[in-house]
């Protein structure tokens, strides 16, 4: 009777252990299938700012609003990680292993031209809700984008235009190298020597608007 007895208090502690280990093992599937440990969610907007001037923009933004950052050896920058909100779900599970969702921002910057900027904010973030990471957007979060216009506006960066010996000229709508060339010194072909001038790769790396300096020589040109 006494051995019978073991042998049922053994079965019943191992069947006790299996029925745990498959409600743990359970419970973790099922919380990896509401909550992605890792997810990403991205934007991006597109700049009139050079590349260098576009990434100052954007560490001074991310300065004012006290978050802390990398800039990495190909001008991307990654910021530390934060605690998600207080107020963010955490499951049972979760908890009892550590899994604390957070959240950081890793942002590429990707010159479209020498005036030009696209800059891509992904906002990563562990053990958060899928309904709710939208609202760690960067745009949602402390208004980046805007916050890099503003600084624009605000600080603006000096021109590296020459400050003598030609003229800066407006570009029209829709105007691009080719046809300021053409309006200016009665040639078009004289665009490549306007756009080394100004640091520029083709006819039309320009933005609407742009001041654009031309030698004199070029413009003695047009008088004859």
């Amino acid at each position: 009777m006494h051995l019978f007895s073991s042998k049922r208090l053994l079965a019943l502690v191992v069947g006790a252990l299996a029925l745990a280990a498959g409600c743990v093992v359970g419970h973790s599937m099922n919380e990896e299938h509401l909550v992605n440990p890792d997810s990403v969610v991205g934007e991006e907007h597109e700049y009139n700012y050079p590349l260098a001037d576009t990434l100052q923009y954007v560490e001074e933004s991310l300065r004012g609003d006290g978050i802390l950052f990398e800039v990495q050896s190909d001008n991307s920058i990654i910021t530390l990680w934060r605690d998600a909100d207080p107020n963010t779900p955490v499951s049972s599970f979760d908890r009892l292993v550590g899994h604390k969702p957070r959240y950081r921002y890793e942002i590429q910057l990707i010159p479209q031209g020498a005036q030009r900027t696209r800059v891509i904010v992904n906002v990563r973030t562990e053990y958060v809700p899928d309904e709710m990471q939208a609202s760690y957007k960067a745009d949602n979060r402390f208004a980046l984008f805007k916050e890099i216009d503003e600084l624009a506006s605000k600080y603006p960066a000096p021109s590296k235009l020459p400050a003598s010996g030609g003229v800066n000229f407006t570009l029209l709508p829709n105007e691009d190298l080719k046809a300021l060339s053409k309006r200016v010194t009665g040639d078009d072909k004289n665009w490549t020597v306007i756009a080394k001038d100004n640091g520029l790769n083709s006819p039309t790396d320009v933005t609407p608007f742009q001041n654009i300096w031309v030698r004199n020589s070029l413009l003695k040109q047009a008088m004859h």
